[in-house]
Parts: structure tokens; sequence; C-alpha cells
């Protein structure tokens, strides 16, 4: 079991920048995909980014490539997403989710059906 608390959060104009953070509780936190989710309204919930366990692979959208960056601290049980140069049509509820794959010839998934444990979910508002 695993359980996700995200924070960072907030109202930012575009072209700001904003770090979120997903803390996660469990012993086995290196072995868990994290990926980070966003969900607008009217709209599913999408992939942003994701890391391996070991944090030695991670996967971008093709709409976020270049301006996040996905990381975590695994002494910390912490996976945390760097958002630079934020258009207003990042705005979302943002999610961090868990998936439990302790392979490293795992391949990262990228539906949200596939991961298991999620997180209340953090506002991000990117004015105009």
């Amino acid at each position: 079991q695993v359980q996700l608390v995200e924070s960072g959060g907030g109202l930012v104009q575009a072209g700001g920048s904003l770090r979120l953070s997903c803390a996660a509780s469990g012993r086995t936190f290196s072995m868990y995909t994290v990926g980070w989710f966003r969900q607008a309204p009217g709209k599913e919930r999408d992939i942003v980014a994701a890391i391996k366990g070991s944090g030695s692979s991670t996967y971008y959208a093709d709409s976020v490539k270049g301006r996040f960056t996905i990381s975590r601290d695994n002494a910390k049980n912490t996976v945390y997403l760097q958002m630079s140069s934020l258009k207003p049509e990042d705005t979302a509820i943002y999610y961090c989710a868990a998936d439990y794959r302790p392979s490293p010839y795992d391949p990262i998934r990228k539906t949200a059906s596939e991961y298991d444990y999620w997180g209340q979910g953090t506002q991000v508002t990117v004015s105009s």
C-alpha cells in the first residue's frame, strides 16, 4: 500500500514556474513508478511525466517536453515536478500516482487506469 500527498500547486502567471511535490508513505517506494497526471474541466486525465523507481528512466508528454522536469528522492519518499515556462493551457488539477513495477525492465506505463494509487490532487492555475 502506498499513500500519496501532493503539494505545491497555486496560481501563477504565464511564463512562471511552480514545483509540485508528491510525498509517499511505504517502505518500498523505490519499486514504484510514479507518474504525474493532469485533468482539466471536461477533459480526460492525461499523463504529464513519469519516472521509474530507480530514477533511471523518465517519460514526458510532448506538450511539456523541455518545460517540465520530473525527479525523485527515494530517501525522502518524494517525487517532484518542476514546471517552467507555464502556459494557460497547463491549468488543471495535477495528480501523482504510483504503479508497482519492481523490475528495472518494466516499461513506464502511460494510462491512468494502469496506476493503482493516487493522491488527492493539487490545483495549478496559469493566468494569461
